[in-house]
């Protein structure tokens, strides 16, 4: 296949020193192609954080759907103030989330994340309680045991409630590190919450409230809220600020390799990171490009890939 550079000669040239990195607007790539693909080109040690929220393998086609409501007394629907309203669909998103060995599809991957990050780099795979204890066990014997840091659960409460089981309304994120010696964690870069009984800490820790635990409440995105991008299973941006804040420096360089939306690179250009966004959906690609058009994103397509749209974020 022929690649073109994975990261441009100006960019390149700048990636000197940490000071140089810091001193300058952060680049996006957005890079239309197989995700395997691009991480057997890439260069070992080339990035100092590679977030990746793969399909979840809950055996069905992902699909969202968005509409245009508008009042009219011929409608399909009644809603607010007991009126008549018409929805036109204006777009509809899918992929398929099926593997019938789901280590073999993201094992391969996992393996090429590990290689290309460098020598203090984090790991972050957000996963689900059904493929999360396979995945844990792959990067255990990859990594070793010493180099999990942390499950985060990250919990929310919409949606339906289940009559026949405890409703699943929790993601796992798992954190491992390159070197467990030395990793990037910015304390003091965390984002602080409220204390749940603030009278009992006094005034003071009530005012600067509290540090997060590994168990992480923040609601999902909403289906009518400005964040949405119309895309399956976006993350919030909430979620993706806290990971890219703590666990790298400004002007480090960060892949997300299952982009989807792009949620990743809308975080890490705010926060200053360099990023690269792959996906191999051209609907991800073309959300993205709107999504993160003020980053004026160079965007290279890896010839040779095939569509499989596996991508959520």
């Amino acid at each position: 296949m022929d690649y073109p550079p994975l990261v441009s000669e100006e960019c390149s040239s700048r990636l000197s020193t940490a000071s140089d990195r810091t001193n300058r607007e952060p680049e996006l790539t957005l890079v239309l192609g197989q995700a395997l693909d691009y991480l057997r080109a890439a260069p070992d040690g080339s990035f100092q954080l590679v977030y990746v929220d793969p399909p979840f393998n809950t055996g069905k086609k992902r699909t969202l759907e968005r509409v245009r409501v508008e009042r009219d007394d011929d409608g399909d629907r009644s809603g607010f103030g007991g009126h008549r309203y018409r929805t036109t669909a204006t777009s509809r998103m899918s992929y398929s989330d099926r593997f019938e060995d789901y280590l073999a599809f993201l094992g391969p991957h996992l393996e090429e994340a590990v290689r290309v990050l460098d020598a203090t780099g984090s790991l972050f795979v957000h996963l689900d309680p059904r493929e999360v204890h396979g995945v844990k066990v792959f990067l255990d014997e990859l990594l070793g045991r010493r180099s999990f840091q942390n499950e985060i659960i990250w919990t929310y409460d919409f949606g339906g409630r289940s009559r026949s089981r405890w409703s699943a309304k929790h993601d796992n994120i798992l954190w491992y590190v390159r070197d467990p010696k030395r990793f990037t964690f910015r304390y003091e870069d965390i984002d602080r919450i409220p204390y749940m009984a603030p009278g009992l800490v006094g005034p003071e820790k009530a005012a600067r409230g509290k540090t997060p635990t590994d168990v992480w409440w923040n609601t999902i995105v909403s289906p009518t809220g400005a964040e949405r991008t119309g895309y399956p299973d976006q993350k919030p941006r909430a979620i993706l600020d806290r990971i890219v804040r703590v666990h790298s420096d400004p002007g480090d360089r960060l892949l997300d390799f299952f982009a989807g939306s792009g949620t990743t690179g809308a975080a890490a250009w705010d926060l200053g990171r360099d990023t690269v966004l792959v996906d191999s959906n051209p609907e991800a690609i073309e959300v993205m490009r709107t999504r993160l058009a003020a980053a004026a994103p160079r965007v290279v397509e890896l010839t040779g890939s095939v569509d499989t749209g596996d991508s959520s974020a």
